[in-house]
This record gives C-alpha cells, sequence and structure tokens, in this order.
C-alpha cells in the first residue's frame, strides 16, 4: 500500500508539472497573437463610415405627444391645455377647458375616450377602453363635464358623470359608472360593472358606501374643477398654443383651392 501511494503522489506531480507548462504555453502564444493583431490594425488605416444620402434622419430622443392610428387621429380644442409629455393614442378627444397633467396616457386605440369641459387628469393618469363591457354599458371611457381625476389613477371603459372627484391612485375597472355629483377618496378600487351611486362618498378596496354628502360638499365639486382650469391657464401661457384646429383648416383651404 505504502508503494503505490508513493506511486500515485508520484504520478500527480509529475501531472502538475505537465499542465502548467502547457498553460504557459498557451499564454505566450495568445500575448503573442494579440499583440500581432494590434500591429495589423496600427498598420491599417481606418475606414471612414459615410451615411448614405437616401438615409431619413429621424429623432428618436424626443417623445410623440400626437400618435394617430390608422384613420383616428386624437383631437385636442384650442383652449384645452395638454402638457408636454402627455401622449394622446388614437380616438381621444379633449375638450374645451379640459386639462391633463403632467406624464398621463390616453390610449385610445381600442374604444373612445373622452375628457369633457373643464376636466382635468392629473399627474401620471393613464385611461384606456376595451372593446365591449361586461356590463352592456358603452365600452368607450366617458368622462363628462366638471370632473376632477387624481394622480396616478386608472381608468379602463367607465363612465363618470358631471361634477364628480376620483381621489388619487383609484382604479376604475370595466363598466363602471360614476354617477353625478359623487366622491371617491383616494386608493379605492371600483371592480368591474360597479355603480357608484349620485351624491355618495365612496372609499375602499373594493369601494364600498361610506356616508351621504352634504349640499355644501356637492357645491365645492366643481369649484375645484375650475380652479384647476384657471391653474392650467398659468402653465398654458408658458407654451405654445397647441390644437388639431389647423389641420381643419389646410382641409378648408384645400377645398377651396387655396394653397397651403
Amino acid at each position: 500500500m505504502a508503494t503505490l501511494s508513493r506511486i500515485s503522489r508520484r504520478t500527480a506531480a509529475a501531472t502538475h508539472k505537465h499542465f502548467i507548462k502547457s498553460l504557459s504555453r498557451s499564454f505566450a502564444s495568445s500575448s503573442s497573437a494579440a499583440a500581432v493583431a494590434d500591429v495589423s490594425r496600427e498598420s491599417k488605416p481606418a475606414i471612414p463610415i459615410t451615411p448614405s444620402p437616401d438615409r431619413v434622419k429621424w429623432d428618436y430622443r424626443g417623445q410623440r405627444q400626437i400618435i394617430p392610428l390608422g384613420q383616428w387621429l386624437p383631437k385636442i380644442a384650442v383652449d384645452a391645455y395638454v402638457a408636454p409629455n402627455v401622449v394622446l393614442a388614437g380616438q381621444v378627444k379633449v375638450c374645451d377647458g379640459a386639462s391633463v397633467w403632467t406624464g398621463s396616457v390616453l390610449r385610445g386605440d381600442l374604444n373612445k375616450i373622452t375628457l369633457g369641459f373643464c376636466s382635468n387628469l392629473q399627474e401620471r393618469c393613464v385611461v384606456h377602453a376595451a372593446w365591449s363591457s361586461p356590463t352592456g354599458l358603452p365600452a368607450d371611457t366617458n368622462i363628462e363635464r366638471f370632473v376632477t381625476i387624481g394622480a396616478y389613477s386608472l381608468l379602463r371603459s367607465v363612465t363618470i358623470e358631471p361634477e364628480c372627484i376620483i381621489g388619487q391612485r383609484s382604479i376604475l375597472m370595466e363598466g363602471s359608472l360614476v354617477e353625478t355629483q359623487s366622491i371617491l377618496e383616494a386608493g379605492s378600487v371600483v371592480p368591474p360593472g360597479r355603480r357608484i351611486p349620485s351624491g355618495e362618498l365612496w372609499a375602499g378596496n373594493p369601494a364600498r358606501f361610506v356616508r351621504k354628502l352634504t349640499h355644501e360638499e356637492t357645491l365645492e365639486i366643481p369649484k375645484l374643477a375650475v380652479a384647476i382650469n384657471d391653474l392650467s391657464k398659468d402653465y398654458f401661457s408658458e407654451f405654445l398654443p397647441y390644437s388639431t384646429i389647423y389641420l381643419e383648416v389646410e382641409k378648408f383651404k384645400k377645398q377651396s383651392g387655396i394653397s397651403v
């Protein structure tokens, strides 16, 4: 057994020495090859790359605010305020006096989205619509006049009647209906097909009835929407007025034979 162990130790030592020698040879050959490659690269002149004259120069750094989808083009009223980094896609209509604030996305690729008179979507709201509604109501998203939507809210195929407040980070799912002069507390989740009756305060996940609104509270709802509209005018004056009315003017000029 002692003889066998000595033989195995000698064999292992010899194998280790052979491995070290072969590894050093491979490192030496790879370094010499790299040096030859560097010399060859230095000797060859760099070939200049000239862009093709037919290449279209696109600027991908900016964000597209208005995204037409097929025959659908978002429509913005002349006195509506839409922040510069808002995205409007497809069947979207922003009515007079409405405001869409920073970072919001209105995606009308499957159905229509309407933001009514003097209503507002605050920062980073997401609004879109489904093909159909489980309740049989219209699947488009319809936000009527004097409605305030809090920041970070998500709305999908909902109907919000006039003079309502939707608190921040609320989620309204397909087919939900918020009747006039109602308030949803912040963080509320309205399940699909749920109806919020008129003149009530709801809150929670899922949203539940809390209490009836007082007459004074219902009077404050449109005042809040008007105050935000007045605030949007200060922002509006900082940017060039932008709307899609120029498309109608160009169409009228073409029909009248006037050069555009």
